[in-house]
């Protein structure tokens, strides 16, 4: 077993068999990308409580298990730490809704967002919102991201305060005590929901878990500055970013003609060229193709600055991202094109959901020819 991969490894955990823990050792700090990648994310993404059961195992070879008891609010609460969710999507989708309650429910309290720039940025306007920035090693060790959580617990000290985890990976899905067991509140993303078939969106299980934990309604929400759009109306958005995941993609022209077929329609049509490099290139290629960039505008900003955007258009068309779970929040109508899902539940747990009209077209029952043709017919009827 001293060769073993993470497929194996992965597969050794759902048989429920011992763990070569030397070998699961090594595999997490010397080839943490793949480890991560093929073995927690898997475990993660099914939504089942018998692979997050297997990932606490598999964690227990670097966190030693700790007793856990059950929160209790304190009468005095001055100061309400809310641990972000580390990727954008989930914390317009996830974290907002916990920072909403937050809000509600005490006050007069500090309530602290933990988290990156980024992810603060999706709330500056918000005045109750307050940052404590920290940068969580998404590409470290084990090891690395383990010390990283501990040293949270340093931190996130201040009297009379509580904190609030919606399954945040800095404590490693709420395997790292971060602060004393009676004032910390955790969110079981994972197993929250009931059965295995259990098909419930998480934008609905969080509102269902802050209410039931804090007897308080919430709702997802942005707040960032906003962006100057003087540009003529109608507008759409789009985003066709994948976060590095080309199975969320649709192959071939499909992009190009989705830009065209929304400057059919549309008098302006904003185009994110997210962080550069091969997906800038890509999405510029798509507007070329399309033949129609003076109707284009591209943004090239942080993600913060295109859910302005995104809250100023019309329409907004994209894969399974961030830019989707902003539309929900800002009620924007929406298009997401839903390809690469691991599972049903998956796609199920994280289709956008808000108040505004949304249409999930599920790419895995579609060719894109069909795709397409879907999104020319919600067009046709207005959305």
């Amino acid at each position: 077993m001293a060769n073993i991969s993470c497929n194996d490894l992965l597969a050794a955990l759902r048989r429920g068999e011992s763990l070569p823990e030397a070998a699961a050792r090594r595999l997490g700090e010397e080839q943490h990308a793949d480890f991560f990648r093929l073995i927690v994310e898997p475990l993660a993404d099914s939504f089942d409580p018998a692979d997050a059961a297997a990932y606490e195992r598999l964690m227990q070879l670097w966190i030693p298990h700790v007793h856990r008891v059950p929160p209790a609010i304190p009468k005095r609460v001055d100061t309400v730490y809310v641990l972000s969710r580390v990727t954008l999507g989930a914390d317009i989708k996830i974290t907002s809704i916990v920072l909403d309650a937050m809000k509600r429910r005490f006050p007069e309290a500090h309530v602290i967002l933990v988290g990156n720039r980024k992810s603060a940025e999706l709330f500056t306007l918000d005045a109750r919102i307050e940052h404590f920035n920290v940068q969580y090693p998404r590409s470290g060790p084990v090891s690395e991201r383990i010390a990283f959580g501990e040293q949270l617990r340093e931190q996130l000290s201040a009297r009379h305060s509580i904190v609030v985890d919606p399954d945040s990976r800095m404590t490693q899905l709420g395997l790292i005590p971060v602060c004393d067991p009676e004032r910390y509140f955790h969110f079981p993303s994972r197993t929250s929901g009931g059965t295995p078939t259990d098909e419930a969106n998480l934008t609905r299980l969080t509102e269902q878990w802050v209410q039931e934990t804090f007897e308080t309604d919430a709702s997802a929400f942005i707040a960032p500055e906003r962006v100057p759009n003087d540009t003529p109306g109608p507008r759409a958005a789009v985003n066709f970013g994948v976060g590095e995941n080309e199975s969320k993609r649709i192959p071939g022209d499909f992009e190009a003609h989705v830009i065209q077929t929304l400057a059919a329609r549309f008098a302006t049509v904003w185009v994110d060229r997210g962080a550069g490099g091969e997906e800038a290139a890509r999405v510029t290629a798509a507007v070329g193709a399309a033949g129609c960039s003076e109707q284009v505008r591209f943004w090239e900003g942080s993600l913060a600055g295109f859910a302005s955007v995104i809250a100023q258009s019309d329409l907004y068309v994209g894969y399974d991202s961030a830019g989707q779970h902003a539309a929900a929040a800002a009620a924007t109508p929406l298009i997401t094109v839903f390809a690469g899902a691991p599972n049903r539940r998956f796609r199920k747990r994280w289709s956008p959901s808000g108040p505004g009209p949304i249409h999930i077209i599920d790419a895995s029952l579609r060719s894109p020819a069909e795709c397409l043709e879907r999104i020319s017919e919600i067009l046709n009827k207005g959305t």
